[in-house]
């Protein structure tokens, strides 16, 4: 965890309790001494559970011990740590989830099954599970339903803020709160990233229901975004719905029309959180918007649009304030996707540097150059070609990165 905070960070949300959960945090001395690195959430019977996971084919030993427990739907606990990832730990990995389960599920009361798991932090170092024993018994005791912030810090590792995020929403006559928490700074890629996020609600949602909502809304999310194009091992999303808000009922329809502000709120929270881990970025200075417009389709538009995003040509042009629309045109051209040059323009915020395959004829680079002094930069390219679009975030890239992930293992 870095000392110096974000330029881009923002305040941690006041986060309102969530009837059915209760939590707490621990040192446990995973990898340092004297910091938070262990949270323990329990559930109250009858929460459900859905999760989405890292698309890597190295994924760590928790990603594998959730996509089990997925399976049956309910959760009654979730156990992270930060500092290690357990990630290309072999057998040893295994038999340290398989202890963390156990003694979650002995914590929480429940089965070994109904317990979820995430670490982040070093891959190839094994987790030494008697870390866990040594704390979860005290933990369970303490659990509290807040504050969410303790929760927040004790997940990050090279973060220089805690994330959160919360909404209220109505489901019928009910009323329901969605709180959620992220971590991510580095290695951070869409199909989730070097990221964990946590989301809790008191809304009564059945599971396949809740699974079809957070696989929607990652979509544009968290699968948005993107610091540095590596996609990690131990990406973990997970989603709980408790039932517990007074006057709940179960939904068991994703089409139930009491759902539309439900999935509105949730896709909020979510994007509030991915943009926040962009903004976190490993030395990021600036937060960049890329929007392209007027693709192929939308598909052909969000694949352009992380052309630009991954580019490090980009990413350093917006470190160095330079107004290099050049680098844009690169990012385009070689995304593999349906371009004319001839038909191309792009802007920078509201000012058009290209327009239809050359300079723009009424082009200042002093204007540009001004433009990209600013903190938060919107690169828009328009390809001219039909209606697709789509906007993803990033951040620049800076010596800092660099600096943090040369002596990362240090």
């Amino acid at each position: 965890m870095s000392s110096a905070i974000s330029p881009l960070s923002v305040p941690f949300p006041d986060m309102p309790p969530i009837a059915g959960v209760t939590f707490a945090t621990a040192e446990a001395g995973i990898k340092y001494k004297n910091r938070l690195d262990v949270f323990l959430a329990l559930f109250a019977e009858g929460t459900t559970v859905a999760g989405v996971f890292t698309t890597s084919k190295c994924p760590s030993a928790p990603v594998d011990w959730c996509r089990q427990s997925l399976k049956g739907g309910s959760a009654r606990a979730l156990l992270v740590n930060s500092g290690n990832a357990n990630a290309f730990t072999g057998k040893k990995g295994v038999a340290t989830t398989t202890a963390q389960g156990q003694l979650a599920a002995e914590a929480a009361g429940c089965r070994p099954d109904e317990v979820f798991l995430a670490s982040t932090g070093v891959i190839g170092e094994p987790l030494d599970a008697s870390k866990f024993a040594a704390v979860l018994p005290d933990a369970a005791r303490r659990a509290a339903d807040g504050p969410w912030i303790d929760a927040a810090r004790a997940i990050m590792t090279t973060d220089t803020f805690p994330k959160g995020a919360t909404r209220s929403v109505k489901i019928g006559d009910a009323t329901v709160t969605i709180n959620g928490i992220a971590k991510g700074a580095g290695m951070i890629a869409p199909d989730m990233a070097t990221m964990l996020s946590f989301v809790a609600t008191d809304a009564a949602i059945a599971a396949p229901v809740l699974q079809a909502l957070l696989s929607a809304g990652v979509v544009g999310s968290f699968n948005a975004v993107t610091v540095d194009s590596d996609t990690s091992t131990s990406d973990t999303l997970l989603l709980f719905a408790t039932g517990k808000a007074p006057g709940a009922e179960l939904v068991t329809d994703v089409a139930d029309p009491r759902l539309a502000g439900f999935k509105a709120a949730l896709d909020e929270v979510l994007l509030d959180l991915a943009i926040q881990v962009a903004r976190d970025g490993e030395g990021a200075r600036k937060l960049i918007e890329v929007r392209v417009i007027n693709a192929a389709s939308d598909q052909s538009a969000k694949r352009v649009a992380f052309s630009i995003a991954n580019s490090p040509l980009v990413k350093t042009a917006a470190a160095g304030e330079d107004a290099n629309w050049g680098r844009v045109v690169m990012a385009v051209g070689k995304a593999g996707e349906p371009a004319d040059r001839d038909l191309l323009s792009i802007s920078f915020g509201e000012t058009r540097v290209a327009f239809e395959g050359e300079r723009d004829p009424d082009y200042s680079e002093d204007v540009a150059s001004a433009y990209m002094k600013n903190k938060e930069i919107v690169i828009t390219a328009d390809l001219g070609l039909g209606d697709g679009r789509a906007t993803v975030w990033t951040c620049d890239l800076t010596k800092e990165y660099v600096a943090i992930n040369g002596d990362y293992r240090s």
